[in-house]
């Protein structure tokens, strides 16, 4: 292979980066698209709303209207997004996350072989209706330093279903409100 083959080879790419790049440009050039002033649609947020009493003020969740909205059935379906790192029946093994037979009704960092963060034993409540939900919208939130890597469910009927769920699975369910 002489110079010449060379030089043709090494023109060659260099014309052809020089089309690709300057494509654009001779399109900008031919077809002069205006953008518009305003969007034509927007985009809402989604806002997280809590089911209230009318008696309520400081936002606290009316518990039985909250739980009305979920089903077992429908909470065995949202589980399976918390069956990753938990097992809720019994005799379970502790995966990533603790066995959550039973946990209703237990004061939070109770089970003896499983090593919690340390926010969590210092939080030291009872994992009542209300406090599972609050702690299920976000756990980081809910509880700052939780080893808990989850982002939480928005949906207040995905949250009841799971709760009524996970009640269901314990020598001792909480009574329903």
């Amino acid at each position: 292979m002489n110079g010449f083959e060379i030089n043709k080879i090494v023109a060659a790419i260099i014309f052809t980066v020089l089309v690709v790049f300057g494509i654009e440009k001779i399109t900008d050039l031919v077809f002069n698209v205006e953008k518009p002033s305003e969007a034509a649609y927007v985009v809402e947020a989604p806002t997280i709303k809590n089911v209230t009493s009318a008696s309520s003020s400081a936002g606290v969740v009316d518990i039985k209207a909250f739980l009305a909205l979920g089903t077992l059935e429908h909470g065995q379906k949202v589980f399976k997004k918390c069956s990753a790192c938990h097992v809720v029946a019994k005799g379970g093994k502790n995966k990533i996350g603790p066995v959550l037979y039973g946990v209703l009704g237990k004061k939070s960092a109770s089970i003896k072989d499983y090593k919690y963060s340390k926010a969590l034993v210092a939080h030291g409540k009872v994992w009542s209706f209300a406090e599972m939900n609050s702690y299920l919208i976000k756990p980081q939130a809910h509880i700052k330093g939780t080893k808990m890597a989850f982002a939480g469910l928005k949906s207040e009927k995905d949250r009841a279903s799971v709760i009524l769920y996970m009640n269901s699975f314990s020598d001792n369910p909480l009574s329903s409100p």
